[in-house]
């Protein structure tokens, strides 16, 4: 008889920093693993300015998020949550993973006051512009801006 895998959302802890670069990897094509060594340390070390949530399935990591906890950002006056990363290892994608992800980022916003998380992607990507759009997030009224940091004026 063959068991479905059964998944489980929890927080992530330090020694979940190689399977999320290893699934990053995957998904990206590179290596990633400064940025995660830094924003891991940094999430774990404050845990009142971030969220981190992993799922995982038969004791094996297989996705995670982390989000910022910000306020005051840009004059808007109340919290909000900036979902900085999100993945799902190839392999375990279509189970509903990422849906627990983004559930349990919103039920600990929520829990803190929090009703608003934000994000931002490649418009090009249409896939992940899917996923976000079937978990109700919306094009946002304003917009990034960006410039050449070496440009002279």
């Amino acid at each position: 008889m063959n068991k479905e895998p059964s998944e489980t959302l929890r927080a992530l802890k330090p020694d979940d920093l190689e399977r999320v670069v290893e699934i990053d990897c995957r998904i990206t094509g590179r290596t990633r693993k400064q940025f995660f060594e830094k924003r891991l340390q940094a999430a774990l070390a404050d845990t009142t300015g971030f969220i981190t949530v992993a799922t995982q399935s038969d004791n094996t990591l297989t996705g995670f998020a982390i989000a910022r906890l910000q306020n005051g950002e840009f004059g808007i006056e109340r919290g909000v949550a900036v979902l900085d990363v999100i993945g799902v290892d190839p392999e375990s994608q279509k189970r509903g993973q990422g849906s627990m992800l983004i559930d349990g980022i919103a039920a600990y916003a929520k829990k803190v006051g929090i009703d608003e998380i934000r994000t931002q992607l490649d418009w090009q990507n249409k896939d992940l512009l899917g996923f976000f759009a079937s978990h109700d997030f919306l094009l946002a009224p304003n917009h990034v801006l960006e410039r050449a940091a070496t440009r002279h004026l």
